[in-house]
């Protein structure tokens, strides 16, 4: 059975459920473009209507922004890193709302803008892989172990980004928020995902950058859940990760 070892323990495991948006790609080189445009867009549209713009709420948004108001990071617990489209949609125009706008426009406007920044990343193919990471899929791949993408992303949307990545051939099971009734941290995901691959979720370990991938794992029964947190503040959000660790340089298979 393959092994993972992670600061020096082995956990022998037959297969890895990882979340996606910063935990296989960097979140802020494609995530970060999404959302400067998306609410620039929001903004020019609030100020020709002659209202207070979105851009200085960025942190309601769980956005945080430098001086300049360029956004540098976001909030691991926040909407942004761990809600579904329609709940950044609706809470994006709540925004709009407030600011006078009608309900049922301003998630039309959402929609509509929220389009043209998907373009842009259509444009730019910004996924990039965490540091490290195609190397540990290459060391899975040649251990034998099964790998699965859960996200709160689209499976059609996942297969694009993992594509940019070239990292497609590495995950033959997907399974996004369309594919169940439940998001995360609901089980659901989890379940699904081992099902297809053949396992139980006792074979498995997640891998996740959210505190929502870890309850999901540790409701599904999986073997171990370990939270990823590049900045080394895990230990404040990843509540209920086994493990946590700061890169895949941190872990190895055999």
């Amino acid at each position: 059975m393959p092994k993972v070892t992670v600061h020096g323990q082995e956990v022998p495991c037959r297969g890895i459920l990882f979340d996606k948006d910063g935990t296989l790609l960097d979140f802020m080189p494609m995530w970060g473009v999404w959302a400067t445009v998306l609410i620039g867009l929001l903004d020019d549209h609030l100020i020709t209507l002659g209202k207070e713009p979105i851009d200085h709420r960025k942190e309601s948004l769980g956005l945080f922004s430098d001086q300049t108001g360029k956004i540098t990071g976001y909030d691991k617990a926040g909407p942004i890193a761990m809600g579904t489209e329609e709940e950044v949609t609706a809470l994006l125009a709540w925004h709009l709302y407030t600011a006078g706008i009608p309900w049922n426009e301003a998630t039309v406007l959402v929609r509509r803008y929220n389009k043209s920044a998907m373009q842009k990343l259509e444009q730019d193919r910004r996924a990039v892989p965490l540091p490290g990471l195609t190397r540990f899929l290459q060391d899975c791949h040649k251990s034998g172990m099964k790998l699965a993408v859960v996200t709160s992303d689209t499976v059609k949307e996942t297969k694009k980004h993992l594509d940019w990545m070239d990292l497609s051939h590495y995950f033959p099971v997907i399974v996004g928020r369309d594919r169940v009734s439940k998001g995360k941290p609901n089980p659901e995901m989890a379940l699904l995902a081992t099902q297809e691959m053949g396992l139980v979720p006792q074979q498995c370990i997640v891998i996740g950058d959210s505190n929502g991938d870890m309850v999901m794992g540790k409701q599904a029964g999986a073997l171990c859940t370990i939270g990823i947190a590049p900045d080394g503040d895990g230990h404040q959000y990843l509540l209920d990760a086994d493990m946590i660790i700061r890169g895949y340089h941190e872990l190895s298979v055999q």
